[in-house]
């Protein structure tokens, strides 16, 4: 369906259309409050809009009008705009939103299954929780399963985190860190292992801790640890700070630990 193709069509309809309503008093000022352009742009328009014989000047008092031809115009294009408005709110309103879980078991089209969240994923089974949906297609035990039609609340506790400050290079790096501390503070068990900086990269490195995510870091932490799972991330210097105000931000829960050697 042709609607506005062309850069510029649609303001064009714009000021053509607020011609038709307000001629003949209507000023380029007012446009351009009204549509947000400069009134340089009103006026570059209005000259083409007179040139392509939609819009004629200086007759009388009047310092706009629109023509026979302007009228075709701005009835044409407001039909092709309504037409266009009423196809995009049909596809709309057959549109489902579907999400994706794990299937615990077999699951058939059409079946009510009761979702939870396990360790960050979302899993569909047929023991009752306290939240459910629709099966869309039909899965296997251990596909994933499109489900329609999510309702109730889904049981989810943030999960905790941890943030490790490792000294800066400046400090002396990896070398300065006390290597027991981080080890009893990851022993703790956490589902998540983040880093912020080359520092604790060397450092993560040297003591064989697998690393989950290294980029875009406090957007994965925040992930994280809202769907659960408990994370601990080493930064570097002011590097903390700009994942602690996004923590903060989130209203989650985290503490700070010092590894800097004694």
């Amino acid at each position: 369906m042709k609607v506005f193709k062309k850069k510029g069509e649609l303001t064009r309809f714009q000021i053509l259309a607020d011609i038709a309503r307000e001629q003949p008093h209507l000023r380029q000022k007012d446009i351009a409050q009204k549509l947000g352009i400069t009134v340089q742009a009103v006026s570059e328009n209005i000259k083409s809009l007179v040139d392509d014989g939609f819009v004629e000047t200086g007759m009388a008092n009047a310092r706009y009008k629109i023509t026979k031809r302007g009228i075709e115009k701005v009835k044409t294009e407001a039909l092709n705009l309504r037409k266009y408005a009423d196809n995009v709110l049909d596809t709309m309103n057959t549109y489902k939103s579907v999400w994706p879980a794990i299937a615990r078991e077999d699951m058939h089209s059409g079946e009510t299954v009761w979702l939870e969240m396990e360790n960050g994923t979302l899993y569909a089974g047929k023991e009752e929780k306290s939240a459910y949906a629709k099966v869309l297609k039909t899965a296997k035990a251990g596909d994933d399963v499109a489900l329609e039609q999510l309702g109730g609340t889904i049981q989810l506790k943030p999960g905790n985190i941890v943030v490790i400050q490792v000294p800066t290079i400046k400090e002396g790096g990896s070398n300065a860190c006390d290597n027991k501390r981080i080890m009893d503070i990851y022993n703790r068990g956490f589902d998540r292992v983040g880093i912020m900086g080359t520092v604790s990269r060397a450092v993560t490195n040297k003591l064989d801790i697998k690393v989950d995510f290294e980029f875009a870091t406090p957007d994965a932490t925040v992930a994280a640890a809202k769907r659960g799972l408990n994370v601990v991330v080493f930064t570097v210097g002011k590097m903390s700070k700009s994942l602690i105000r996004k923590l903060e931000h989130n209203g989650l829960r985290y503490t700070v630990e010092d590894v800097s050697s004694p």
